[in-house]
């Protein structure tokens, strides 16, 4: 059993030493402990405005569409000036002119290319050009639509060469046929169209020669007939179209064969097949009419027509002398 060990109180010493020490500091004011870790999470508003930032359409407005509303805002403003609008406009002009007016601009020569002599001068003609003049006052497509209103142009192409030149290609109308109307003669294309008039047949003796109301919409047609009757080409005379709807074709000794409406060429044939094995085109005949698909009509010259009835027995005005 250990001994009882008296201690005495000292009041007074506690009281002092408790007066000494420092007193706690409060909780809100302590500071943060050096090393401590930032909070990396952002605020609501920078949120939103990254979010934002990263939004494709934003972006793109921010990147070409910014800029150039300022570019634009700018320029209203400077020419909202009347004095400025008008400067700007004369600086301009005198720049195009010169520009315009430049050497290497100029041209001094038309060429015409794909077109006979006389063609050539009429095209000429035409174009209506005070040469030399600037490549920029010459309206191509105006110059194009005036060559290609003569008869013997099918088409143009014009373009400036360097050098000055101006280069005109032409495309020329061929004549196929002539076409004899009660103005004259007119040579015509394959279409029908008019390529140049014509003063003698001698001119041209190697086109075929047609006639008659609308013969000139229906030369494809002549065309054909005429090289269906190649056996017969230096008889022919010419192609005259009946009614505007058939064709007969003409040949030397008055004679003539009526065509049918409908399939010509075909019907030609059949007579020239006919002509080769009973010789038919050299007798005395008139006409021929293969207007009928059965078969074909003879109609005979006055003197074949005697010799067949004196051969019959129905002469009878010699029979009775």
């Amino acid at each position: 059993m250990q001994p009882l060990i008296a201690t005495r109180s000292f009041p007074r010493a506690t009281q002092a030493a408790a007066s000494l020490a420092p007193a706690p500091m409060p909780r809100a004011a302590a500071q943060p402990a050096r090393g401590a870790k930032r909070d990396p999470a952002p605020s609501k508003w920078s949120y939103r405005k990254q979010r934002m930032l990263l939004t494709p359409h934003v972006r793109l407005f921010l990147r070409a569409g910014l800029p150039v509303l300022a570019l634009v805002a700018g320029v209203a403003i400077w020419l909202g000036d009347d004095a400025r609008r008008a400067a700007l406009a004369t600086e301009l002009a005198t720049l195009r002119a010169e520009f315009e007016a430049r050497p290497e601009f100029r041209v001094s020569l038309a060429r015409v290319e794909g077109a006979s002599a006389p063609l050539a001068e009429a095209v000429r003609a035409r174009l209506q050009l005070p040469l030399p003049m600037s490549s920029f006052d010459i309206d191509l497509a105006a110059v194009r639509a005036r060559i290609e209103e003569l008869d013997a142009v099918l088409s143009a192409d014009l373009m400036v060469r360097s050098g000055g030149v101006l280069e005109i290609v032409v495309t020329e109308r061929l004549p196929v046929a002539i076409w004899r109307t009660e103005t004259g003669l007119t040579l015509v294309d394959e279409t029908g169209q008019r390529v140049a008039g014509l003063l003698s047949r001698a001119d041209q003796p190697d086109l075929p020669l047609i006639a008659g109301d609308g013969a000139d919409r229906a030369v494809s047609e002549a065309l054909a007939l005429t090289a269906a009757a190649e056996p017969l080409a230096h008889r022919i005379r010419g192609l005259v179209r009946i009614g505007e709807r058939r064709w007969d074709l003409v040949l030397d000794r008055n004679q003539r064969v009526l065509l049918p409406e409908e399939n010509p060429v075909q019907a030609l044939e059949r007579l020239l097949a006919l002509d080769q094995v009973q010789d038919v085109m050299n007798r005395d005949i008139l006409t021929v009419d293969l207007r009928s698909d059965h078969r074909p009509t003879l109609r005979l010259t006055p003197n074949a027509l005697a010799e067949l009835r004196r051969a019959q027995g129905l002469d009878t005005v010699e029979n009775a002398l």
